[in-house]
């Protein structure tokens, strides 16, 4: 059951540094990441992993790009193998186990140290329908007056 403390779910950031580069580059252990990721974190793929490369122009910004949508909303990844970086979202309408997305992405690549943000979004996002109807008919009518 959703804490409704949380809002409409919880958006997980992490950004990481001293990651392989030879991972980094590699479509398809990209693809398996997104692939095997939502069976992880229990959460319902809906569409197979979208991975690609990016050719920027300055050469070092070049990288790989993917992402997978889930029931629950999306997981994207972003590499730069040339600086050892990489960026993960994971935004999702149900709770999940963030810890264990951060071991599984920190071991497919070798994340020699990371940063994390989580947010909780959607905090006035009205799960309960029938309760917020009755609040803003309350309101409408207050402001009536």
């Amino acid at each position: 059951m959703k804490n409704p403390a949380l809002g409409y779910g919880m958006h997980l950031t992490l950004d990481g540094y001293d990651c392989s580069p030879a991972k980094l580059a590699n479509l398809d252990i990209i693809y398996e990441f997104l692939d095997r990721c939502p069976d992880l974190i229990k959460m319902t793929k809906i569409m197979p992993p979208y991975v690609f490369k990016y050719h920027a122009p300055v050469q070092e910004e070049w990288g790989v790009s993917g992402f997978v949508l889930i029931a629950e909303s999306h997981i994207s990844i972003h590499t730069y193998p040339e600086k050892a970086y990489l960026s993960l979202d994971i935004f999702s309408c149900k709770d999940f186990d963030h810890h264990q997305a951060v071991a599984y992405v920190t071991e497919v690549f070798g994340i020699g140290r990371h940063e994390l943000n989580l947010l909780n979004r959607g905090l006035e996002y009205p799960r309960q329908v029938k309760k917020v109807e009755r609040l803003l008919r309350q309101e409408r009518q207050r402001l009536r007056g």
